[in-house]
């Protein structure tokens, strides 16, 4: 039995993925206005690639409609670019995806159109394509907000200047112990689980991620210009990018800076935690709070557990604004089971990706949990992604 609540978050994806390719002019469907970032077209067809294959192919039997797209669709995160000579035009696209879609949503509501699968256990296959939906369809808003700077037209003077300001101590003190991470049975992925107990020391963490006015004062501090603040990969990856502030900030006549989104230049407040970082940024602007920021000696970017950990316990603010990246590299929990069909996973091999918890304004609710792991190249800076600091704990109030 197909949960009702599963068939509509299912939908919902659906509307919002055409949507944004709706509100797109024709010409710029297929044309990528970043290099990292594919283009928009070929975002709405890997949707329609992952369901044909997973629910027409793998539960149905019926590989074919899948088999034909495939060439075009099944690369991932990077899709080579000379795909995008080959999409459709984008009502073409459209109605593709829009057939595909309802036909899904048809079949999985009538009883005995799609047969008894594993994968259709408590709608778990409904519940997991949502999520995946959830992901490509933040990254067809940082296409849209790629886009925005394309096309950028006239002068944008921010409206109250950025200042800067020296990162705190503002953290909450996580005891040494065991403690949960992961998630149990559910609506879930794989490489959520399986639940695990672990040891950590105790720690300190920053009660709110880094701000737009503290990333502001790392820069202004020179911080994209000394090697001391950035590790070989670091160094190797500002020399090849040029890169001197996030991803999305721009500076107007008056050298102030503002911020492009997806509907066009925006002021940055102060107080809002920064995003379009890079997990290199991240690992120098940590070296440098630890060197410039008070009382933060020996800060360093959190672990995912220690993430996990503070977020269960209530200790930390304002997570869900912008994704926070994380120390560790993506790696499998013991005993965890790989999917029955790769294409399941949304993550690359061990140590290839880097993780990031939180999620961000952009995030749908199907991926708003403390478990969910997002993970990415450390390189992206597309991904509206800070991060938040640990620092060694300190004395513990009886000591």
């Amino acid at each position: 039995m197909i949960e009702p609540q599963a068939l509509g978050a299912l939908s919902g994806a659906h509307e919002l993925l055409l949507q944004l390719i709706e509100d797109l002019p024709a010409r710029d469907c297929n044309r990528r206005f970043d290099p990292r970032l594919p283009s928009a077209g070929w975002l709405l067809g890997r949707a329609v690639y992952l369901e044909l294959h997973l629910l027409r192919g793998v539960v149905m039997g019926d590989d074919d409609l899948a088999a034909r797209v495939r060439h075009l669709f099944a690369e991932g995160q990077a899709p080579r670019s000379e795909l995008d000579a080959q999409l459709p035009p984008r009502d073409h696209l459209l109605s593709w995806a829009g057939e595909v879609f309802d036909q899904d949503l048809s079949n999985l509501a009538n009883p005995g159109q799609v047969p008894v699968h594993p994968l259709l256990q408590d709608s778990w296959l409904l519940w997991h394509l949502a999520q995946r939906h959830a992901l490509i369809y933040e990254r067809l808003l940082a296409v849209l907000a790629s886009r925005s700077a394309f096309y950028q037209q006239g002068e944008y003077r921010a409206g109250e200047a950025l200042q800067a300001d020296l990162p705190r101590e503002d953290t909450r003190r996580i005891e040494q112990g065991h403690y949960r991470i992961g998630a149990r049975d559910g609506a879930v992925m794989h490489h959520e689980q399986p639940p695990q107990v672990v040891e950590l020391n105790a720690y300190r963490i920053s009660r709110r991620p880094v701000s737009n006015s503290e990333y502001l004062a790392f820069m202004q501090d020179g911080g994209y210009t000394d090697d001391g603040w950035w590790d070989q990969d670091g160094r190797d990856w500002r020399q090849s990018a040029n890169s001197q502030a996030p991803w999305h900030w721009r500076q107007d006549a008056n050298s102030h800076w503002y911020g492009i989104g997806i509907n066009g230049p925006m002021d940055l407040h102060g107080a809002d935690p920064v995003s379009g970082l890079n997990a290199h940024e991240v690992h120098a602007y940590c070296a440098w709070a630890a060197a410039r920021g008070v009382n933060l000696s020996g800060a360093v970017p959190q672990h995912e557990y220690q993430w996990e950990v503070a977020a269960r316990l209530g200790e930390i603010e304002m997570f869900g604004r912008s994704w926070e990246w994380c120390a560790n590299g993506y790696h499998h929990y013991p005993d965890y089971q790989s999917p029955p069909d790769p294409t399941l996973e949304p993550c690359a091999p061990d140590g290839v990706d880097g993780v990031l918890r939180g999620g961000c304004l952009h995030t749908l609710p199907s991926l708003r949990r403390s478990t969910f792991r997002h993970c990415a190249s450390p390189d992206r800076r597309d991904l509206f992604a800070g991060t938040r600091l640990v620092m060694p704990p300190g004395k513990a109030a009886w000591e």
